[in-house]
């Protein structure tokens, strides 16, 4: 119950922030508002290691798959799309994309198995989830 709840709760933050982000543009860059999303994100982690005991950073540089070391790569590139879509999309349209295509990109890593994730069966009835969630947002922008 608790992983619903915090789901939910990142769902929230996510359209919130995307709103947020989008106005600071507005009055700013696209680039001022990324730094400073990024820098913000930076020192409340800085705070929260500091708080939780401070495990070693050094652990960084011992991952076995460098490449998952660009989640701040990704970062950058998920503040940037986030913005540009709901200036373009407004936010409801956004999210509803955003979302699909997280759904659909997170579904594909579990059946490929990829990124060391654990492997599932693919399952039609998914697929058919996808389905209805592509038509809902057809529908949701239908005039």
């Amino acid at each position: 119950m608790i992983g619903w709840l915090i789901a939910l709760i990142s769902g929230a933050l996510m359209s919130i922030q995307g709103v947020f982000n989008t106005e600071v543009t507005k009055q700013t860059s696209i680039w001022v508002a990324n730094g400073w999303v990024q820098l913000t994100a930076f020192l409340v982690c800085l705070i929260g290691w500091f708080v939780t005991g401070r495990p070693e950073i050094s652990g960084l540089w011992q991952m076995e798959q460098k490449y998952m070391l660009v989640g701040g790569v990704m970062g950058a590139g998920i503040t940037w799309t986030v913005i540009q879509s709901m200036e373009k999309l407004g936010p409801a349209k956004a999210v509803m994309i955003i979302v699909v295509s997280q759904l659909l990109i997170a579904y594909l890593i579990e059946v490929f198995g990829v990124f060391g994730v654990e492997k599932v069966d693919f399952q039609w009835r998914k697929v058919l989830g996808m389905a209805f969630a592509i038509a809902g947002i057809i529908l949701f922008k239908w005039e």
